[in-house]
Formats: C-alpha cells, sequence, structure tokens
C-alpha cells in the first residue's frame, strides 16, 4: 500500500523556485497549437498558453510563454506537465481539482502531483491570480476544444 508524503513548507518552496529558475515548458511552439493570452493588472503576469492535441484527443503538448513571476511561472510550468497525454475530461478534472485546493474546498490530491505545492496559496489571497492564470486560460482553451 502506497505511503503518502507530507509536502513541508520547504519542499514546496523547491518545487516552486524549480519550476521558476529552470522552466520546462517555456516556449513559444510552432504548428497547429490552441492558444490564449492572458494578463493580470496586479502583477506583471502577460502570458500565452499553447496546447495541442493528437488525434485521439489527448494534449500531445503544452507550452506557455511571458512575463510572470515566480508563483505564475512555477504553477504555469506544472500545468503544462500534468496535461500532457491527457483527454479532455481528465484535463478539466485536473483544473478542478487544482481550484477547488486553491480555494480551500475538498478536492482530489492524487491528480495534482507538483502542483500541490501551491495548496497554501489561499492564505495569500493577492498570490491567488498568480496560481490560476494559467490554468484559467487553459480551461477557457478546452471550452472550446471538442474532439471528433
Amino acid at each position: 500500500m502506497p505511503t503518502s508524503i507530507e509536502l513541508t513548507p520547504e519542499m514546496m518552496r523547491a518545487i516552486i523556485m524549480d519550476h521558476y529558475s529552470s522552466p520546462r515548458h517555456k516556449l513559444t511552439p510552432e504548428g497547429d497549437y490552441l492558444s490564449i493570452h492572458s494578463s493580470s493588472v496586479n502583477c506583471i503576469d502577460d502570458i500565452d498558453v499553447y496546447l495541442r492535441f493528437n488525434d485521439e484527443g489527448k494534449v500531445e503538448d503544452a507550452a506557455w510563454n511571458g512575463t510572470a513571476c515566480a508563483i505564475s511561472t512555477a504553477s504555469s510550468d506544472i500545468l503544462c506537465d500534468l496535461l500532457l497525454g491527457k483527454s479532455k475530461e481528465e484535463a478539466e478534472n485536473i483544473i478542478a481539482q487544482y481550484n477547488h485546493m486553491i480555494h480551500e474546498e475538498p478536492y482530489d490530491a492524487s491528480v495534482l502531483e507538483e502542483a500541490l505545492a501551491f495548496m497554501n496559496t489561499s492564505k495569500q489571497a493577492a498570490r491567488i491570480h498568480c496560481a490560476t492564470i494559467a490554468w484559467d486560460a487553459v480551461s477557457e482553451i478546452l471550452k472550446g476544444h471538442s474532439h471528433e
């Protein structure tokens, strides 16, 4: 039976700083991507989010680019990691669970992986938008995407 690991504040900070200092998905991809622009009036965040789906309707690639604070950079990058290989429905569930966590509602931690590093974001209300900007953008992309 697997055991769960308690994320300490130090571990959460390390995850965030790793994705901030070395984002894996920060680029403007070439090719056929769905994209959306999002910005914040309260922070430097000004990003574009990109998704590409394969023929089975799964996320084949996810990327983001732009100017973003540490929280926004890390959360955008972790989101891209989480979406790879997921169907639209799975992606929507991951986003829903993340938003539940951010707003201190019951959530399924098993789908969030490194995104759990943002579990205390609600304690810093000014950072909520930073932590959700890419997630909200992807949600908008998914609303307009249907796989046939």
